[in-house]
């Protein structure tokens, strides 16, 4: 291992190649509770310092793992081993081009999400993608894991939002996807491959944005119900509507129990559901479209309906919502946090399953997220160190997932899949389509060099590659 440090080290300086301990264990980790100190970070500035950290990685056999800020929750930024290189993309964090003319933003992998949307914002626009996190994640983290936030229910993820990549594939090779147009059909779609691939096809290190103008003005809506059914009543009414929210969130009845019982926050007393609505547009459209969402949302079992008229009131509606997360890991700072999508229609079924699954594994769940989009990030409240808690979870979130795949829905709708889920990957998708991904990865990969060991399951022997 001392050669290849060496070779780095003389590629990207003493203060570019981190090899202490403590320096290391600090880029080991995500927001999951997985960790492995690496064999050393590096810290490139731009896309041919990076074909040249994965050529020597490559000519070295040392695996290569792009990390943004750690903020993923699945473990696809934790090395597998000490001989792993983790290339941190913080330098890495510039705009590179603004053109409001062309709708379009051309940025380094290290630039927060918070910074576009800042440099949008001051030429009138906004890049749609708007995780939780967005104050601090990477525009590559969110490449990677395709994540999206609230906004995804009107304007789409990461993909539908993202016109071009410049990347460095597994053999040292420089590659650009995509175009700098809304329309272009030549050749295969490279450019949707890689968003959402963590890491183990290509580095990105350039993404030319789609941006999209910001509407004008803006009405926030939340509305309490009896149970999650009229909820989901309810969202099934405002999405057959013509007005799209720009955000339809929803939190179930434990979530609003415990926000009752950590901020003693008013609501009504029989509250088993809570959604959170916005809409967007031209201000003398949105009364007509708020009157349209608000007879969509008066649905049986709705208890209380309240409408912003200013920010203050706008901030007062959400508090609720913003207070769970805190909430959530003061209560269970341990817990296991999935993301899972369904159909919106059978959102109760998904509800009613994980409430019977509870009960069967004495195990708290508390459910909320983005009720448009089916997404609910399902929450197990426990204490890993305390009696048999975490077999319990660990069993409950086997049957979660099992219940989430009956009812026609995905493992993961915006967290990635990492190592976290990586086992439960052939049983969404079928053999067919693993065997064509374990090709593709070969092709950008060929000794996998690449983030190895996330995202997809091995082939048993003689079936295929293992990645």
């Amino acid at each position: 291992m001392s050669e290849v440090l060496s070779q780095l080290c003389a590629l990207l300086g003493h203060d570019r190649l981190l090899t202490d301990a403590a320096d290391r264990r600090a880029y080991g980790y995500d927001n999951s509770t997985l960790q492995r100190s690496p064999l050393a970070v590096a810290l490139p500035q731009d896309h041919d310092e990076v074909v040249a950290i994965v050529r020597t990685c490559r000519r070295h056999g040392v695996n290569l793992i792009a990390r943004g800020q750690g903020t993923g929750t699945t473990g696809a930024t934790v090395p597998g081993d000490e001989r792993t290189l983790v290339l941190s993309t913080q330098r890495m964090n510039r705009i590179l081009e603004l053109r409001p003319q062309d709708r379009l933003m051309v940025v380094q992998p290290g630039v927060t999400n918070q910074a576009v949307q800042r440099a949008a914002a001051a030429e009138g626009f906004f890049w749609p993608p708007d995780p939780t996190s967005a104050a601090v994640c990477t525009i590559g983290g969110n490449l990677a894991y395709n994540s999206a936030g609230p906004r995804a229910v009107k304007y789409g993820t990461p993909r539908e939002n993202t016109l071009a990549l410049r990347a460095v594939t597994g053999a040292g090779e420089s590659l650009r996807t995509g175009t700098r147009t809304t329309k272009g059909v030549v050749g295969y779609d490279l450019t949707r491959l890689l968003i959402g691939s963590e890491g183990t096809l290509a580095v990105i290190t350039e993404a030319t944005l789609k941006l999209t103008p910001l509407q004008p003005a803006k009405r926030t809506l939340r509305a309490f119900y009896r149970d999650i059914h009229a909820a989901a009543q309810a969202v099934a009414a405002i999405m057959a509507q013509p007005v799209l929210p720009c955000a339809l969130e929803f939190m179930d009845a434990n979530a609003l129990a415990l926000v009752r019982a950590q901020m003693g926050a008013k609501m009504p007393a029989d509250a088993g559901a809570l959604l959170m609505v916005e809409i967007d547009g031209l201000e003398a459209r949105l009364d007509d479209m708020l009157a349209s969402v608000l007879d969509a949302a008066r649905g049986p079992g709705a208890l209380e309906l309240q409408v912003a008229h200013d920010r203050a009131e706008v901030a007062a509606l959400w508090e609720l919502r913003k207070a769970l997360s805190p909430a959530l890991r003061r209560v269970a700072p341990k817990k296991i946090n999935e993301d899972v999508a369904v159909p919106v229609s059978r959102i109760p079924e998904l509800v009613d399953e994980l409430e019977r699954l509870a009960r069967r594994h004495r195990i708290a769940i508390v459910n909320f997220g983005h009720a448009g989009n089916g997404n609910l990030h399902v929450n197990l409240m426990f204490d890993p160190d305390a009696d048999d808690q975490r077999q319990r979870a660990e069993a409950c979130l086997h049957d979660v997932f099992g219940a989430v795949l009956q009812l026609g829905g995905t493992l993961s709708g915006e967290h990635g899949v990492g190592l976290v889920k990586r086992d439960w990957v052939a049983r969404e998708l079928d053999h067919a389509g693993l065997r064509l991904m374990h090709a593709i990865k070969a092709q950008f990969d060929p000794d996998g060099i690449l983030n190895p060991g996330k995202t997809l399951p091995e082939f048993p022997d003689g079936e295929g590659k293992p990645v």
